[in-house]
């Protein structure tokens, strides 16, 4: 058995019983920054962010130490599963997601249906939706009709 005068804050028995001003408890290794000054601040300021940086490192080294290790277990180096440059960005891309909109597996749009020609040039048409080429433009400036362009 405890005497009250034995008993600490500490004790488990339940006997100590404590009548000073409340106790403001804080989580372990807190600071009230209010307290510090300004110079104190920057020093704690610098401390946090060399120790940023020395865990950032550190997790880049351990996250390399990982890749290096499943391409080794795929029997490639590292540097050949990331190629080089462009070629590996290139083969690395991945597929463009489908667009906002359409249902997967819906049939993409083809190409209009040409309604007008270019009479100095066959081969270029236009299906009369969107911009107008210039070879329509020139023939609508020279007052001619779009519809002496038409296909028949």
């Amino acid at each position: 058995m405890h005497r009250k005068s034995n008993c600490s804050m500490n004790c488990k028995c339940g006997q100590f019983q404590y009548s000073g001003p409340p106790i403001r408890k804080t989580p372990r290794g807190t600071m009230e920054l209010t307290k510090l000054t300004l110079t104190e601040l920057q020093r704690l300021q610098k401390r946090i962010e060399a120790e940023i940086e020395k865990r950032t490192n550190s997790t880049k080294r351990d996250a390399l130490k990982k890749m290096q290790k499943i391409a080794a277990e795929a029997g490639l180096s590292l540097e050949e599963l990331m190629g080089d440059g462009k070629k590996a960005a290139k083969a690395a891309k991945p597929r463009a997601a489908a667009k906002p909109g359409r249902k997967p597996g819906a049939k993409k749009k083809t190409a209009g249906v040409a309604k007008f020609s270019n009479p100095a040039n066959a081969s270029q048409t236009w299906t009369g939706h969107g911009r107008k080429p210039g070879w329509v433009v020139e023939w609508l400036g020279s007052g001619k009709a779009l519809e002496e362009l038409a296909i028949k």
